[in-house]
């Protein structure tokens, strides 16, 4: 079923916008109350878990716009703080 419904979504949304300048694609959320289903999780609780794994976004996104004084939809700004680290192998890890 999931995947019919990622493979029929695009046309469904180009036929409902009526335009095909942007697709739109099934992104990770899709699938995640199916997980979350198969772990246990109970129902009510889907909506909290996907509020949380995002609040750290939504306040840098909230604090750039109230910065910045924007009145359009802006990405919160990255900057690495860390420097660069050089990848290692899991099994060569400390």
């Amino acid at each position: 079923m999931y995947e019919t419904v990622e493979e029929l979504a695009p046309e469904a949304f180009t036929k409902f916008k009526g335009s095909n300048t942007k697709v739109v694609s099934a992104n990770v959320d899709f699938y995640s109350g199916f997980v979350y289903k198969c772990i246990d999780i109970p129902q009510e609780l889907f909506t909290p878990i996907f509020a949380i794994a995002r609040m750290a976004g939504w306040c840098a996104h909230r604090l750039e716009e109230v910065t910045f004084s924007s009145r359009r939809i802006i990405r919160p700004a990255y900057k690495n703080v860390y420097g660069i680290v050089n990848y290692e192998n899991m099994d060569e890890r400390s």
